[in-house]
């Protein structure tokens, strides 16, 4: 073959290679949609778009709230609720903030254990972010009823919104926040969560709310669950570990917010009754079931694919010379 032939063969072949190492972008495979190579189906997680840049949708919190003990593994007293609170069909009235990330309505429940749901237990439980916290040290564990004022206005505007149709009016709020509480034996790694338990006439609502969540190798039970399961939700992102996507994963459109109904009126399902957020756009999507992902919504050769065609390239190169 000529010589300059050869050389300018070499030089398109080395250009392609710059293109393939340095951005993600300039190849695209709109036509083929290779999947995911999965040992397991992957979870599909609802996101928006990327993490908020607040804290979390949290609801007002501190000035004004009943602070629980610091204690490991401990719980609120009873709290007698200003108005009852039904939870699929059952009117309680009263509930205890337990320490390691629950609500518990009979009894306190001191579990650091998370149980995966559905458990098909006999107990009713609200779990925003099940796992072994310890507020000993630092953190701060509180609770508030309302029953008037601007936390109501704002409830009332968020069900209505999550929950067209409705009409809905709120006219008790109950707010339970762990506010920078360190996972137990791990001080330093703060994380703030919150449950908002909402009702008017006889319906009634719960939001998970989650601010910063730092990973942890601890198991995380998030959702809610109840006698014999016959409804329950566990929220993306339970039981995985080192899963940080609690802060701007949503059923609503709202980073780090899952709202439920969950009156008697609500149907027997294991998801909520509103439409999912749009899954995010992030190419190179990798989870925990999956070993790499081929391509992603035609965004173009993901890390793999980058090595076996570089590899190739240059093999190529090397015969050819010879």
């Amino acid at each position: 073959m000529d010589k300059e032939l050869v050389t300018m063969r070499n030089h398109m072949m080395l250009f392609v290679l710059f293109l393939l190492m340095t951005s993600k972008y300039f190849i695209h495979f709109e036509v083929l949609h290779f999947q995911p190579l999965c040992l397991y189906p992957p979870v599909n997680t609802s996101t928006t778009d990327g993490p908020s840049t607040t804290p979390g949708p949290l609801y007002p919190f501190g000035a004004g709230d009943t602070v629980s003990s610091r204690s490991d593994d401990g719980s609120s007293p009873p709290i007698t609720l200003e108005q009852p609170f039904v939870y699929f069909g059952k009117p309680y009235q009263q509930i205890h903030v337990n320490h390691n990330g629950h609500l518990t309505f009979n009894a306190a429940f001191a579990s650091y254990t998370p149980y995966r749901f559905p458990a098909f237990s006999s107990r009713d439980l609200i779990a925003p972010f099940w796992t072994d916290l310890d507020n000993r040290r630092n953190g701060t564990i509180s609770y508030r009823q309302y029953s008037s004022g601007s936390v109501l206005q704002q409830a009332t505007q968020d069900i209505n919104q999550y929950f067209p149709n409705l009409g809905f009016s709120v006219n008790w709020v109950f707010v339970a926040t762990w506010d920078k509480v360190p996972y137990y034996n791990t001080f330093g790694t703060e994380i703030t969560f919150q449950v908002v338990l909402i009702a008017g006439g006889q319906s009634s609502f719960i939001l998970m709310n989650y601010g910063e969540i730092v990973p942890t190798t601890q198991n995380i039970q998030a959702g809610y669950d109840t006698v014999n399961s016959i409804h329950y939700f566990s929220i993306p992102g339970s039981f995985q570990s080192n899963d940080t996507t609690f802060s701007y994963t949503s059923n609503v459109n709202v980073a780090g917010r899952w709202a439920f109904q969950t009156n008697a009126t609500t149907s027997t399902t294991d998801g909520p009754s509103t439409t999912p957020a749009s899954t995010s756009d992030e190419p190179f999507a990798i989870d925990d079931f999956c070993i790499d992902s081929i391509f992603c919504k035609g965004q173009g050769l993901t890390g793999s694919v980058y090595m076996l065609s570089t590899l190739l390239i240059l093999v190529f190169l090397t015969i050819l010379n010879n």
